[in-house]
């Protein structure tokens, strides 16, 4: 048999490994990058063709056969073929699993590339005649006409037409058959007409739009670095029209989807263009569609969360991270890609530049900033006339605190509300109450299948796991003493709002957390209610810390400073850092001046001196010197083997064993592997965990001995008797 006709395929398998199989029956052999349909055991599944050989470790006659090609083309171009070539070597996971992460859920199975086009229907002259003389026994039809004239000339989706009337379906077939209605495809409306025109760029917003032109196809990495409200997204939006104008694509990467829509709302008020969007909120068609539409070029701007780094791009242009230093990027289970990460690397692969942009970015972008790496752009102002907030911190130590609220916040509240101004309470824990403790015994609520406490939720009258989600009925008497003695400790999101409530009777107050968010479209109702003031007070959690404009806040006020201050985790104090200084930028970003209050009971703390000053470049400055002289990334890099069983001893014996397997492995000089301990949280959801560090200065000889451990590791024994998973440039330590 020729080489050539065998192929190899990554299968969505948690195995590292290619298969093998026979095309000599096929009339042309699939591309790489092509999918198939392959069997596997008793069922059949897609798989990505990878390459040839020249022959199998299997007999030809073993080998089995592609079933069939299910594209003529390669469905993945050839500059994102190598991107997830190059992330499973450098995450040390499947391929297959890598490959299948690129694909929209539903081009994971046998069907077309292609999605099936979308229509519209739209009244005919004909229907607009007789849409009067339709008789009474016919109001299906005569609904679906009334609604059809009603529309605008692009028609009306068949879906819209369905909610609103019974056997939709079937009425339209009729009224098409009879020449009263037709199928359109939907046209964008136009909208070069009424383009938002450019703002005025001031000198450094302009100085970064020079550069970022001059480095056009071609790649260069950019830090832009600039405080909260210094105009990034205007930066964006030039050098992104820019790009559009070349015919080139852009992708723009935003860490949530809550940020998608006022992006969104910007960048089709300037550039009126062909728009993308990726993200986890759209159904699986919606996303199918957006996907096929970056493939094919007919989207310029591609915008989404961490997924779409690996959307399809037929001419890639420029590449946009915003909020770069946030830990969205990061996916946590199965393949644990960093997105900002690929971004680069994708960038390099496509010869284009890539903008990483951030007030506070991470201490690994600094780093590569101050080696030359990266090109560092600095907007060290804020656009206009907007000035920096003053920031005061508030020493807990002196201060009588209610419910989470000392006197001086709320006289700053009072104050800012009488001036029909806005304020913004930032709480970093939600639901009422962290803790339930008794005050007679000392018994407190814990969560049965991890070692945590229970969140009291006292409107729903539960107290919550916020770690497996595990909930119980919130306990009237200490089930230890039986006394009525109860207390619910600490301040959570609810009972700030109930404080601020009954303190403010008539103020407007709102919520916004995981608990009340609900679907994206809740989250842009109540940004936008922000927005046009119909809010005084809003109370939240890290979601109102990235990157919202809210024109009407100038006050900010941080009840609790001090999570993260003494984290186990080494990233603690510069996650501390950022989150502070991102949600006191939401304050003052028009003419009247912002204010930011920090309640904290460690004031004598370096960081917060440095947030007083708004000098994060400080903070960093003093953050590198500490890693580097602890042997801490980005100096030397770090991959966490992770272990979890529902049997207790499992993980520590498994990860015990992998670490004397990896000292003998010929590869490992220069790589230091630490001793196998518990996880910070040791039980989570009912499973035992444990971790393994390994690190390394030396890049090659780190991913050289990670290639050799993790094959041994998946082919051993004990691997199979836990849940196992190795995590390079871990973003947390537990």
């Amino acid at each position: 048999m020729s080489a050539r006709k065998i192929v190899q395929v990554a299968l969505p398998v948690r195995l590292r490994r290619l298969f093998d199989y026979r095309a000599d029956d096929l009339e042309r052999l699939p591309a790489d990058g092509a999918r198939v349909l392959v069997p596997l055991q008793k069922r059949k599944v897609v798989g990505i063709v990878c390459g040839r050989r020249e022959s199998s470790a299997l007999p030809l006659a073993k080998l089995r056969r592609v079933i069939r090609v299910l594209d003529d083309v390669p469905l993945l171009p050839k500059e994102l073929f190598r991107l997830l070539n190059w992330a499973a070597r450098y995450y040390h996971h499947p391929l297959g699993d890598v490959m299948q992460t690129a694909l929209p859920v539903l081009l994971r199975r046998d069907r077309s590339a292609q999605p099936k086009p979308v229509y519209h229907w739209r009244i005919c002259e004909a229907g607009r005649q007789g849409l009067d003389s339709i008789p009474g026994r016919y109001r299906a039809q005569r609904r679906v006409l009334d609604l059809l004239a009603a529309a605008d000339g692009t028609g009306l989706p068949a879906g819209t037409l369905s909610s609103e009337v019974a056997n939709a379906a079937t009425v339209l077939a009729r009224l098409e058959a009879q020449g009263w209605a037709e199928k359109v495809t939907p046209v964008p409306p136009a909208t070069a007409g009424t383009r938002e025109k450019p703002l005025i760029l001031n000198q450094a917003q302009q100085a970064a739009c020079t550069a970022l032109d001059a480095a056009a196809g071609c790649y260069t990495p950019f830090l832009l670095d600039g405080v909260t409200g210094s105009g990034k997204t205007e930066v964006y939006l030039d050098c992104v029209a820019r790009t559009v104008s070349r015919g080139r694509q852009a992708l723009v990467l935003v860490p949530e989807i809550s940020l998608t829509p006022q992006l969104i709302a910007r960048f089709q008020a300037r550039l009126g263009g062909s728009l993308a969007v990726l993200h986890s909120g759209l159904t699986d068609t919606e996303r199918h569609r957006a996907w096929w539409r970056a493939r094919e070029g007919s989207a310029a701007v591609v915008l989404g969360t961490r997924s779409a780094v690996f959307a399809p791009l037929a001419r890639p242009g420029v590449i946009v991270v915003d909020e770069e230093h946030d830990l969205s990027y990061k996916q946590r289970e199965g393949f644990r890609y960093h997105a900002r990460d690929i971004a680069v690397k994708r960038a390099q692969l496509a010869e284009v530049p890539v903008i990483l942009g951030s007030a506070t970015p991470s201490l690994e972008s600094m780093a590569n900033a101050l080696s030359g790496r990266y090109r560092h752009l600095r907007l060290k102002s804020r656009a206009g006339s907007a000035k920096m907030p003053r920031v005061k911190i508030l020493d807990l130590n002196r201060l009588a605190v209610n419910d989470g609220l000392s006197a001086p916040i709320v006289g700053a509240i009072g104050d800012c509300i009488s001036r029909g101004q806005q304020s913004l309470v930032f709480v970093n824990r939600r639901g009422f109450a962290p803790v339930v403790v008794c005050t007679q015994c000392g018994w407190q609520a814990l969560c049965r299948r991890c070692d945590a406490r229970q969140t009291l939720h006292r409107r729903s009258g539960r107290v919550i796991c916020h770690h497996c989600g595990s909930q119980a009925a919130a306990p009237i008497e200490c089930p230890k003493c039986q006394t009525q003695t109860l207390f619910p400790a600490g301040e959570g999101t609810q009972r700030v709002e109930e404080a601020l409530v009954r303190i403010f009777p008539k103020a407007r107050v709102i919520r916004l957390d995981s608990d009340v968010a609900g679907p994206p479209e809740e989250i842009t109702r109540v940004l936008q209610a922000v927005r046009e003031r119909e809010v005084d007070i809003l109370v939240g959690t890290q979601m109102l810390s990235k990157g919202h404009d809210f024109a009407g806040v100038t006050l900010v006020c941080v009840l609790s400073a001090d999570q993260g201050l003494y984290s186990l985790d080494f990233r603690g104090p510069e996650r501390l850092f950022q989150q502070l200084a991102q949600v006191s930028g939401r304050a003052g970003r028009r003419e009247s001046p912002g204010a930011v209050l920090v309640q904290t009971a460690h004031p004598e703390s370096p960081a917060f001196s440095r947030l007083e000053k708004h000098d994060f470049a400080g903070f960093a400055g003093d953050a590198l010197m500490e890693r580097q002289a602890a042997g801490y990334p980005p100096y030397v890099r770090f991959a966490l083997l992770r272990a979890e069983s529902t049997r207790s001893g499992a993980p520590l014996t498994f990860l015990r064993s992998a670490a004397l397997a990896g000292r003998a492995v010929p590869s490992r000089e220069g790589v230091e592997i630490m001793t196998p301990v518990p996880s910070p949280m040791e039980r989570r959801a009912g499973r035992y965990r444990a971790q393994l560090l390994v690190r390394s200065k030396d890049e090659s000889r780190f991913h050289r001995f990670l290639e050799d451990w993790v094959l041994g590791i998946e082919e051993s024994t004990e691997a199979a008797r836990v849940r196992w998973s190795i995590d390079v440039d871990p973003q947390e330590m537990y």
